[in-house]
């Protein structure tokens, strides 16, 4: 297993939305208001749209199975860059890579993020464990 660098995102990144999830449930609902939020930010947005979707739901879906909920997704600007940065409150498990894990195993969604991304990392706050992933935008 590899881990992601540990680096907090871009300092000068805005706030565009933020959601709460406390459900598996919640995940339609935020691919949806996540669609919502990218087409107010660029013309492209059907090939962005599918990645960031896929990669905010594998990142979602990891934060509530391992992490402790709420889990925080917020969509951030910085320039040319759109960055998710999902969060949860499990400060004692790291975010971890598994190379070697076989197709259909599972545990595929930081792989998917650093496929999609242009740029994947992770950090930690007194309180919270945030993995972000950063789209040109």
């Amino acid at each position: 297993m590899t881990r992601l660098s540990s680096t907090a995102p871009h300092p000068d990144a805005v706030e565009l939305r933020a959601w709460r999830l406390d459900s598996f449930g919640e995940l339609r609902k935020l691919r949806a208001a996540l669609r919502e939020a990218i087409e107010r930010q660029t013309a492209e947005t059907d090939d962005l749209f599918d990645k960031m979707a896929v990669v905010a739901t594998e990142l979602a879906t990891n934060a509530l199975r391992h992490g402790l909920p709420p889990t925080e997704v917020r969509l951030l600007r910085e320039d040319d860059h759109l960055i998710l940065d999902v969060a949860d409150h499990d400060l004692g498990t790291l975010p971890e890579v598994d190379a070697d894990r076989p197709l259909g195993a599972g545990g595929l969604g930081l792989q998917l993020t650093q496929t999609f991304a242009i740029d994947v990392g992770w950090y930690q706050t007194e309180k919270t464990k945030h993995v972000w992933a950063s789209f040109p935008g």
